[in-house]
């Protein structure tokens, strides 16, 4: 398991939109707030989880110096997060959107063997 998201690992699950394509596109055409993200593949636009780190990517590309959680997070827990958000009911991913992972096969569940 790696420690940390690369840059191409997807931000938003639901469209497969990767942390290197929202800088880029932060990068290129300047918006002026986060929900303006949505026009790089739909980013944000599914089961809203991403919504926050969007944010911070908008935070950290407009402000230098500044930090974003993105940065201690690895892809599976990244993954197990949202997971969890969309269960409890914070939001539904569109059809044909990445599979959630097993409640089961996430860290510190138990498992028989």
């Amino acid at each position: 398991m790696r420690a940390t998201m690369n840059l191409d690992d997807p931000i938003c699950l639901c469209f497969r939109v990767s942390r290197r394509k929202l800088i880029n596109f932060v990068k290129r055409e300047r918006p002026k707030v986060p929900s303006q993200l949505s026009e790089c593949g739909g980013a944000g636009t599914g089961c809203g989880w991403c919504i926050p780190f969007l944010k911070q990517i908008h935070r950290t590309i407009s402000v230098p110096d500044a930090t974003a959680e993105l940065e201690q997070l690895s892809p599976e827990e990244y993954a197990r997060r949202r997971a969890a958000y969309v269960r409890s009911g914070g939001g539904t991913p569109p059809a044909g959107a990445e599979v959630l992972p097993d409640a089961e096969s996430s860290p510190g569940a138990s498992t028989s063997g």
